[in-house]
Parts: C-alpha cells; sequence; structure tokens
C-alpha cells in the first residue's frame, strides 16, 4: 500500500510524501525545503528516503534537495534534464520512464512555468510542479503562452480520474479569478463554497481531480465560448485560437 500525504512549507507549498508501507521506503516530490522532510524522517526512524522527484528548479521546488541528499545519499535524485537541478542523480527528459515502489511513473515535459519543467504521470496519479494548479496555472517566468497552452492541453488528455497533486495552496484565490471569468458557471460556485469551508477548518484543498478542473479552471477552458468572450472583453480583441485566448486569460490573472 501506498500512501501520499502532504508536508506543508513555507507559506503555500506542499512537499509530497510517498509512503511504501511493504518496504518502509519513501519518496518526496519537489522538496523546497529539508527541514520537513527530516523532521518526519526523524519522527518515523524506521523509514528510508529513497528517491527525490523534482519538476522545476525554483527555489521553493529544490531549496532542500542538497541537504537531503548529504543526509541520504542513497537517495536517487531525478529531475529534468533541460534545467539544472542540485544533486541530481538522473536527469529525465519527455517520455521517459521511471521505477518509484515498483510504481512506473511517465515524464511529460510541460514547459511554460520554465522552459524545462517536467510533471510525473501514472494512472490515476498526476504530480505537475507549478504547471496546472487547482483551479489555475503557473505563471509564464520563462515559456511563451502557447507553449504552457500545450502543456495544459497534453494534461487535458488524461483520465478525468487522474489525481491532480499541484505544490501551492492557492485555490481560494485561483476560484476568485474563475468567478470572475464565468460567474454564472455553478460548479465554480459550488467549488468555491467547498473551499471557503475546508480552509475554514485549516485543511487543504489538494488534490484536485482532472475532472473537476475541466469543470472549474479557466486556463482548461478555453474553447468554452463564455471565456473566449470575457478573454476578448478584457483584452479588446478577438482571440481566435485557444492559446490566445490562454494568453488574454495569463495576462489577466498576473494583474487580478
Amino acid at each position: 500500500m501506498i500512501q501520499i500525504s502532504a508536508l506543508p512549507a513555507f507559506t503555500d507549498n506542499y512537499i509530497w510524501l510517498l509512503q511504501d508501507h511493504r518496504s518502509h521506503r519513501c519518496a518526496v516530490v519537489d522538496p523546497g525545503d529539508a527541514a520537513p522532510v527530516l523532521k518526519w524522517l526523524e519522527q518515523h526512524s524506521d523509514w528510508i528516503l529513497g528517491d527525490i522527484l523534482i519538476t522545476h528548479h525554483h527555489h521553493d521546488h529544490v531549496g532542500g534537495v542538497a541537504l537531503l541528499k548529504a543526509k541520504n545519499p542513497h537517495a536517487n535524485v531525478y529531475g529534468p534534464a533541460l534545467e539544472t537541478i542540485p544533486a541530481r542523480d538522473i536527469a529525465l527528459k519527455d517520455n521517459d520512464r521511471i521505477q518509484v515502489f515498483g510504481w512506473e511513473f511517465e515524464v511529460l515535459a510541460v514547459p511554460g512555468h520554465t522552459l524545462g519543467h517536467i510533471a510525473y504521470y501514472r494512472h490515476g496519479l498526476l504530480f505537475c510542479g507549478d504547471t496546472l494548479f487547482a483551479a489555475g496555472c503557473g505563471r509564464l517566468f520563462e515559456g511563451t503562452p502557447e507553449q504552457m497552452y500545450a502543456s495544459l492541453e497534453r494534461l487535458a488528455t488524461l483520465p478525468e480520474d487522474t489525481l491532480v497533486y499541484c505544490t501551492h495552496e492557492y485555490t481560494q484565490s485561483n476560484l476568485k479569478f474563475a468567478q470572475a471569468v464565468e460567474p454564472a458557471n455553478h460548479h465554480i460556485s459550488e467549488r468555491v463554497e467547498k473551499v471557503a469551508q475546508l480552509r475554514a477548518d485549516g485543511k487543504m484543498t489538494l488534490p484536485s481531480t482532472l475532472a473537476l478542473e475541466k469543470l472549474t479552471n479557466p486556463f482548461l477552458r478555453t474553447a468554452e465560448t463564455s471565456v473566449k468572450q470575457k478573454a476578448d472583453e478584457w483584452s479588446d480583441q478577438d482571440n481566435r485560437s485557444g492559446s490566445a485566448v490562454f494568453a488574454a486569460l495569463r495576462s489577466w490573472k498576473d494583474t487580478f
């Protein structure tokens, strides 16, 4: 049995912890801070850190890697081949496959937030870093709108029951923007209420599902007439392609 839980870091990051209860080996995804991971390992001294999976090079995702590797030298550090990742052992490119506790993950290149950003996917699970968020997507620090749009469209083709494990608690603020884009979308209104209750109770809003994202995430809904109309209205132009609608939405969100 493999359990997935979150180790909170900084103000709104989550480090995903995967535990294999058969072997007492664990893995972490995007440990921007070593401290939460080391604390967990100290509290669970019979567990071994075997794998460290990295989606992209930003410090809040890799800041803890070097120390974790130093204290756990047998752990394998996986990361994108196109980016500089501290202590990386295995460089990954699009369509590579890796084994974690006997689970096979496919590596998906999803440039946009950064140029070398990757995601890890196996049926039912997606660790997507800062590409796809609950009700949103990452800022374009390095890539183009066309790249990010293509990356999101690629993720949207995965099965709808896929659990989306992104790495920030941005859901509530993202939904405010989603409501501005689609004020009549009752799926968004329902999600706003549920998320508000979760946060009021001190609970996390992740993981999401791809099915829910396709109903409530404007960045996955660029083909909807109502979304295009709002993007056109904001940008004061006729955005004729999905990537153009996406670009308008992302620019709007950057100043929202």
